[in-house]
């Protein structure tokens, strides 16, 4: 038995439910990769990307350099997204680079300074606006986790039920 990709769009049940996932996560790559090319996000950008031991090596494109790779590396994880719907292979990658993309903006919740406060109290964390702004990454690396799973051939992924 040949072990082969799978795609929501080509599921059944609520397996091609997935479908909604997909789609709403190009948009989101979509939107996000048109705001790396404004100087507004440009600057928004650089406190993370400066204080990431993943990302901080885009500095060296200056700040409106890093901001475009961004952009572009976003409107790439679209397209394959996009592409995914038709080709199992490119569902995974692009699910995979969106796990990767938000797994590092997550990472800036911690490595950034001033987003969280720790204390030993009755609020033992407490994040700023720019928490707020990231803390909503988990949620949407969480989407790309699961279209990449269900994109892996089931001998991979033994719980799945299509």
């Amino acid at each position: 038995m040949k072990a082969s990709f799978n795609v929501a769009e080509n599921g059944g049940g609520s397996y091609r439910m997935l479908v909604i996932l997909r789609w709403v996560m190009v948009v989101v790559f979509v939107s996000f990769g048109m705001q790396k090319f404004t100087l507004q996000s440009a600057q928004g950008i650089a406190q993370f990307i400066s204080n990431s031991p993943f990302i901080w090596w885009l500095s060296l494109f200056g700040l409106r350099g890093e901001a475009y790779f961004l952009g572009v590396v976003e409107f790439a994880i679209a397209a394959l997204l996009a592409a995914g719907a038709f080709s199992p292979i490119l569902s995974a990658v692009g699910s995979l680079m969106g796990v990767v993309t938000f797994a590092i903006t997550w990472s800036f919740f911690f490595t950034t300074p001033g987003v969280v406060k720790w204390s030993i109290s009755t609020d033992p964390i407490a994040w700023n606006l720019t928490g707020e702004f990231l803390f909503k990454d988990i949620v949407l690396l969480c989407v790309c986790a699961v279209l990449f799973l269900a994109s892996l051939p089931q001998s991979l992924v033994k719980s799945r039920t299509v």
